[in-house]
Parts: structure tokens; C-alpha cells; sequence
């Protein structure tokens, strides 16, 4: 379902779009409970839509989102690969997933969040920008500081 989200004084309007999540593997859904993402999408916008993955795992669904809005511009991913433990399946998205993500969605720019200061993240950021180089996407990866404020072309 789409809702737009409008100011009343301007005119601007944002249509704001649930999007497939899976907080794991199939199945999951009893022990983790539903989630979603988001795209927001907003006349004038000059770099296509903006996504916000939500604590999913990169899955058939996220390839929807694709199929369902062409391309996005800019896409804040949840990161971390978040396990409960060694050898069981992921319950967010690690940067081998990131990359999936961006290449199946043509993702210009991503801005990964939630992938530090929990002690199960067992993905660091630094691991992250090794796996993005290591694909040649790292100059398409902005990071964000906590606290400051970071402006991308949208």
C-alpha cells in the first residue's frame, strides 16, 4: 500500500511505500515478527526513488522492489549480518547482501546504517568496505557519522 504524505502549505508530497522485509530465512516470521521497508518517492526528484531496507535479509522479495520501481536512487541499508549464532542463517542483511541489493536494483548511491554498537552485529563496518571494494562499488557508499548531518543528490 501507498500513502501520501503531503504538507498542506507547500504542496510537496512524498508517496511512502511498504516494501517486502524478511527479518531471516523463510519462515521465520512466528519468532521474529513481520517487517517491512520503505520507498519514497516524491515529484522533482532528479535520483530516482529512496529506500530504506528495513531489518530484511536480501531475498526474492527485495528483487520485487526492483521489478515493482525500476531503479533507486539512493537506498539506506541495514546492515550488520545479524546471526544468533556460528553456522545459522542471517536475520539482517550483511554487505555480500548489500551488493546483491545494489547491483539487482541499480542502486546509485547506499548509505548503510544499523551495523555497529550491538555486540550481535557480526559484520563491521570495516569488513563492509572491504566486501564493497572488493565488488567496485565502494565510491558509491556514503557513511554516515552519528550526530552529523549528510546531504545526498535525491
Amino acid at each position: 500500500n501507498s500513502v501520501p504524505v503531503s504538507d498542506a502549505a507547500t504542496g510537496f508530497e512524498v508517496r511512502v511505500t511498504a516494501t517486502p522485509a524478511r527479518h531471516g530465512p523463510e519462515g521465520i516470521e512466528p519468532v521474529t515478527g513481520d517487517v517491512i521497508g520503505f520507498v519514497l518517492e516524491w515529484e522533482g526528484a532528479t535520483n530516482d526513488a529512496l529506500y530504506v531496507s528495513g531489518d530484511t535479509v536480501w531475498y526474492e522479495g527485495v528483487a520485487q522492489i526492483g521489478e515493482r520501481f525500476g531503479r533507486i536512487g539512493t537506498a539506506v541499508l541495514f546492515l550488520g549480518g545479524v546471526r544468533p549464532a556460528e553456522g545459522e542463517p542471517l536475520l539482517t542483511m550483511d554487505a555480500a547482501g548489500a551488493v546483491q541489493t545494489m547491483r539487482t536494483l541499480s542502486i546509485k548511491t547506499v548509505m548503510p546504517v544499523h551495523y555497529e554498537g550491538w555486540q550481535h552485529f557480526i559484520e563491521s563496518r570495516t569488513v563492509a568496505e572491504q566486501v564493497f571494494a572488493k565488488a567496485g562499488l565502494d565510491s558509491r557508499i556514503v557513511w554516515l557519522t552519528p550526530g552529523e548531518a549528510q546531504s545526498v543528490a535525491v
